[in-house]
Formats: C-alpha cells, sequence, structure tokens
C-alpha cells in the first residue's frame, strides 16, 4: 500500500519533509509496505562465532541538507550539497553484539531511530568462514 496525499507539492516545494509527512500519513493510514531495508553482511572465523563480539557496522541515514534546510535550492541555484533533493546522507556507527555461539546464517533485526529522519530497518546476516580461506 502506498499513500500519495501531497506527493506532487511535496517533491516540488519542499522535498525534505517529504519523509515527515510520509510518516505523518503512515500514522493515520497505517505503515506502507516496502519500507526501506538496510542489509548487512558479518563475516565471522568460526572462533569469533564461538566466543561472540562486538562488530561495528554504518548505516546510512537520510537527513534534510544542512545548507539548503531542505528546500533544495540557494535562492534561484539548486543545492550544490544535495543536488537538489533536499536530503543528505550520512553514515551513522553502530555496534552489533554477536552472542557467543552464534550460527552461519543467523539474522539480527532492529531499526535505527533519530529526531530527525525517518527509521531505517537493518538486518544483519551472520556468515562463518570456512578455514581454508
Amino acid at each position: 500500500m502506498t499513500h500519495e496525499c501531497f506527493a506532487d507539492e511535496i517533491a516540488i516545494d519542499f522535498p525534505s519533509v517529504g519523509r515527515v509527512v510520509e510518516r505523518m500519513r503512515d500514522a493515520f493510514l497505517g505503515k506502507a509496505v516496502g519500507s526501506e531495508v538496510h542489509c548487512a553482511e558479518v563475516l565471522l572465523s568460526k572462533r569469533e562465532a564461538s566466543d561472540g563480539l562486538v562488530v561495528p557496522i554504518e548505516v546510512p541515514i537520510r537527513a534534510t541538507c544542512a545548507e539548503c534546510g531542505g528546500r533544495g535550492e540557494t535562492w534561484t541555484e539548486p543545492c550544490g550539497d544535495c543536488s537538489g533533493t533536499g536530503e543528505s546522507v550520512f553514515r551513522h556507527p553502530v555496534r552489533v553484539t554477536v552472542p557467543p555461539g552464534v550460527a552461519d546464517g543467523a539474522t539480527f533485526r532492529f531499526r535505527v531511530t533519530s529526531p530527525d529522519a525517518a527509521a531505517v530497518r537493518v538486518e544483519v546476516r551472520v556468515a562463518i568462514r570456512s578455514s581454508a580461506a
């Protein structure tokens, strides 16, 4: 299900508020299907999988462009920082705790939230290297 209320007005006049309006529409009309999922794979040795460890990953998060404030332009020129989209993407560091005895193919799912950006769903898959690699 997709919600298209005000889509043209937002895309043309204020592209950076698109995600905020999307969240408001979802709150009133229900969550839209197909929200963004960031997939990552963690490659571990058999020893690391046996012992467990904390693994750093980076999650891309979209936020309002700081240069143009989300307008996508500065006066009459497209914003050079966001190329006219009104958004910027930054990489948010996250530390994932992998428990001892994790199995090959195990997945961890969670959300990364920010007050200034839409939540990003994250799925981390564990892959265990064979000792020959």
